[in-house]
């Protein structure tokens, strides 16, 4: 059963990294629902306040049962991410990170791995070493099925 997720990420670092994240989950359709806040969306809510991007965040998770932290180098210092995992618990959303740093960005770079942000009781992978391509899947799952 497709499991409807939120991807949380570092949108002006990992852009290029999450959307080959993306990309493969949507190849998968009968194992994950990605959702996504679209950059102009959540560009639109920053210049409104805190609270439209809190709402934003919101309505983003309404109906997901899973998030997915994508972890690059500066991911665990961003606000919103952290407002994302917060919100995400108590709605009883499995959660679980992915390390995107070894994944290449546009210019054929890696990154340096960066903090995890979420409590050390969720499971993180690494994208690469991992092989999320193949096993996002089983990872989306797992999440789910630990906290139902």
């Amino acid at each position: 059963m497709a499991r409807r997720t939120f991807f949380s990420f570092h949108y002006e670092r990992d852009v290029w990294r999450a959307s080959i994240v993306r990309k493969s989950s949507k190849l998968k359709p009968d194992e994950i629902t990605p959702d996504w806040i679209d950059a102009s969306i959540w560009e639109e809510a920053k210049t409104k306040g805190d609270d439209a991007v809190r709402k934003l965040i919101d309505d983003a998770l309404m109906g997901t049962t899973v998030t997915a932290v994508l972890i690059g180098t500066e991911t665990s210092k961003r606000r919103w991410v952290k407002v994302e995992i917060d919100k995400s618990e108590p709605r009883g959303n499995g959660l679980f990170g992915i390390y995107i740093h070894n994944i290449e960005d546009n210019q054929k770079h890696t990154d340096t791995k960066g903090a995890n942000p979420l409590p050390s009781k969720y499971a993180t992978y690494d994208w690469v070493n991992d092989d999320g391509y193949n096993n996002l899947g089983k990872w989306v799952n797992a999440a789910y099925d630990q906290v139902h």
